[in-house]
């Protein structure tokens, strides 16, 4: 692990950076669990849940390895527990996003299971459309609603050895995916255009594995309209394993 960038600025809201070198910082492991964190690097490990939240018709499945508030009415008491203090949050910074650049420094790797995944002589593959991506998800609310984009035209690579890598939160529609929702939870995430979510994200930040592809243990009529994990189990072999390593994450405001 190298020393960590000094990239704060005496202007305020024009860089945010979590270090992890006082703990999380506000940010949460998968769907609301302490991250661990060893020699001030952050550890999003599996198995992850399963976030059904936006099958289709939505855009499908995830896996989320960490996220962070953005907002002090977003960050409940819960969460205070789970991600101690949140320096975006009591720092201020902004949520508007437009134009930003989010680098971070990781490591890690992901790999798919199988079926003798343990035996030294096995190597599973990733079946053709399989292979989810690590990607950025944010989220806003907008209009009484939660519309979610991830970030798929710009993914970042899991890579054995630390890397940095960025990618700028632009508001050309063609690099993000608008997640949308399954059909109990429409309302909830309905649309709205990439620029005014980018606007004001107010709810999170997310890091995510998607897409992700599975089949039932069950016999399901419908795996998409019942609750994958909820409402039946599923086949774990067909779900990514593996860990990725945080260094640091940064946001540069234009």
């Amino acid at each position: 692990m190298t020393e960590a960038p000094n990239f704060l600025t005496t202007t305020p809201n024009m860089t945010y950076l979590e270090t992890f070198e006082n703990g999380p910082g506000g940010w949460v492991a998968d769907t609301g669990i302490p991250l661990p964190i060893w020699d001030n690097v952050a550890y999003c490990h599996g198995p992850w849940t399963l976030d059904a939240n936006h099958a289709p018709p939505g855009a499908g499945y995830l896996h989320l390895l960490m996220y962070l508030v953005t907002s002090g009415e977003s960050y409940s008491d819960n969460l205070a527990e789970v991600g101690a203090t949140n320096r975006f949050v009591d720092e201020q910074c902004s949520t508007d996003l437009r134009g930003a650049t989010i680098t971070i420094r990781s490591r890690g790797q992901i790999q798919p299971t199988g079926p003798l995944c343990n035996n030294s002589g096995f190597r599973p593959e990733w079946q053709l459309g399989e292979r989810p991506e690590m990607v950025l998800l944010v989220q806003s609310r907008y209009a009484n609603a939660g519309p979610n984009y991830v970030l798929t035209g710009q993914p970042f690579n899991v890579t054995k050895d630390w890397t940095e890598q960025s990618v700028t939160l632009t508001d050309d529609e063609s690099q993000w995916t608008f997640l949308g929702a399954r059909n109990e939870l429409q309302e909830k995430y309905s649309y709205a255009p990439i620029a005014e979510v980018l606007r004001n994200v107010n709810v999170d930040l997310i890091f995510v594995l998607f897409p992700l592809s599975f089949e039932p243990h069950d016999d399901v009529p419908d795996k998409h309209a019942a609750w994958a994990m909820k409402e039946y189990t599923v086949d774990a072999q067909r779900l990514p394993k593996g860990v990725v390593m945080f260094d640091w994450v940064r946001i540069d405001y234009p």
